[in-house]
């Protein structure tokens, strides 16, 4: 597809190695610049975030983040020198993503002052990732901080410093996997607090053999693959709470068809912990085990390796005849209407209605808004529909962690 700088562009970030997921490679751009409004145009009225009364809530907001982007939901966390609380700091604009695992920050927004330890790998070596994204890669260190999620502070956890200029050279069988997301204007965040299914980022897979395009140790003579222990791996932040530790709730507000300058939301921690977070009506629909996949059926074809995420700046999905935009999106003439069918691996089901209209329209007519419900995009393979951030408009989306108890039965689900 071919990008244009002066717009968004498709986004699709799941990782290719979380708890052993299946990779998912393709040719998409980064998120683009917006443009600039010739008139103000009034966000549609939101309610208010959950009110933080409880330790287990962050606020997240759609808006147009560090570059202009679109449909990226964002929240603020802070991160400490291990041990140290006097030394943090907020960083705000980090990507909430259901399809990958842990905390991933850019070398860019970190003061030197945190001076965050240097994880080594077992032969004394320094510890860097390789996070390969469906949509590129992002390579960097990993280092050891406190990290605080809602009122609770989490001690000494791995997370990977992007662009971390320790370690400027990038192995072939990492960089070769595609576009490079090293900076914060490539990605279109801060970083990314990745709150799906799995409490590793990459699992045994990782732990029991070195792989080519995950964790290297990095010394004199250059970075290799090396093995690493779940303990040592980027975790699952929430995994590590004392109580509300079994998954998460992203709730967001309706938006009209054709968008809203900007929305407010929550990111809820815990499933039926609190008295905020139980799963009330809302359906549960198991996905895979190894790489949270799912079924979901489309004008008479079923993609069996389907995924919600909320790191995806659209819906991407098949609709031959459909043409598309030089921005990677689809351009009707007119709005389409597509009915999907979504089948969770325990058999439950669900209908799910989308419609796709014009993205250079909406670009051009609403250069403002930054929650586009109706936008959407190609699928990026012959069986899998992404369903992105479009799919959570409207809705309160449960993700439960793999192997933690919830009152809807055990992770891995998704709920809504």
């Amino acid at each position: 597809m071919t990008c244009n700088s002066e717009r968004p562009a498709p986004r699709y970030l799941a990782t290719t190695f979380g708890g052993a997921l299946l990779c998912l490679l393709v040719a998409a751009c980064g998120g683009g610049g917006g443009t600039t409004a010739t008139a103000p145009v009034a966000a549609i009225p939101t309610p208010p975030p959950v009110t933080a009364t409880l330790t287990n809530v962050q606020d997240v907001i759609v808006d147009g983040g560090p570059v202009g982007d679109v449909n990226l939901v964002y929240t603020s966390v802070t991160v400490c020198a291990p041990g140290d609380s006097s030394t943090c700091q907020t960083i705000d604009h980090i990507l909430v993503d259901t399809g990958s695992t842990g905390l991933r920050l850019f070398a860019s927004v970190l003061p030197a002052s945190l001076n965050l330890p240097q994880q080594l790998a077992t032969n004394g070596g320094a510890l860097v990732e390789c996070t390969q994204f469906a949509d590129g890669y992002s390579w960097g260190s990993i280092r050891s901080a406190d990290v605080r999620l809602g009122g609770e502070t989490i001690s000494a956890v791995p997370i990977q410093v992007i662009g971390d200029p320790a370690f400027p050279t990038i192995p072939a069988d990492c960089s070769s996997s595609g576009p490079a997301e090293n900076t914060v204007a490539a990605f279109g965040s801060n970083g990314v607090l990745g709150v799906g299914n799995f409490i590793n980022d990459c699992g045994d897979a990782c732990a029991l053999s070195a792989r080519a395009g995950a964790y290297y140790s990095c010394g004199a003579g250059g970075c290799s693959p090396t093995r690493v222990a779940l303990a040592q791996q980027v975790p699952h932040p929430v995994s590590l709470l004392a109580k509300n530790n079994n998954g998460v709730l992203l709730r967001l507000p309706a938006v009209p068809q054709d968008g809203a300058v900007s929305v407010a939301g929550s990111l809820i921690f815990g499933i039926g912990t609190q008295t905020n977070n139980g799963l009330g009506s809302a359906r549960v629909y198991a996905v895979s085990a190894v790489d949270a996949t799912l079924s979901v059926s489309a004008n008479g074809t079923t993609y069996r390796t389907s995924f919600v995420d909320s790191g995806s700046n659209g819906t991407f999905l098949p609709l031959p005849g459909v043409p598309v935009c030089r921005s990677g999106f689809y351009c009707p003439a007119t709005a389409q209407s597509v009915a999907m069918v979504l089948q969770g691996v325990n058999g439950n089901n669900a209908s799910v209605g989308l419609v796709v209209t014009n993205a250079d329209a909406l670009f051009r007519d609403h250069p403002t808004f930054t929650a586009l419900p109706t936008l959407a995009g190609p699928a990026f393979n012959a069986t899998t529909i992404d369903l992105g951030l479009p799919f959570f408009f409207g809705r309160t989306v449960y993700t439960a962690i793999e192997g933690r108890a919830t009152p809807g039965g055990t992770g891995p689900y998704l709920a809504f």
